[in-house]
């Protein structure tokens, strides 16, 4: 298992344990994820870095200066 964060641009849209959807999209080379329905979105990543997990598990959801961020783990 590993831990992703993703950003979101308003809170109250998911809650710590939800499961949601992942889904890819790619950008030339480089591939960046939707979470759920488009309540938070990765950062890029390269093709060693892809998640290969359809489905993650809110841990965590953070507030800070720049904006909300979610924790996910996935497999």
């Amino acid at each position: 298992m590993r831990q992703e964060k993703f950003k979101m641009e308003r809170t109250g849209l998911l809650e710590v344990g939800d499961v949601l959807p992942i889904k890819e999209y790619t950008v030339g080379v480089s591939y960046y994820y939707v979470l759920g329905n488009s309540y938070a979105m990765s950062a890029n990543y390269s093709i060693l870095d892809r998640i290969k997990s359809t489905e993650g598990k809110v841990l965590n959801v953070e507030e800070t200066p720049r904006g909300y961020y979610v924790t996910v783990e996935v497999e």
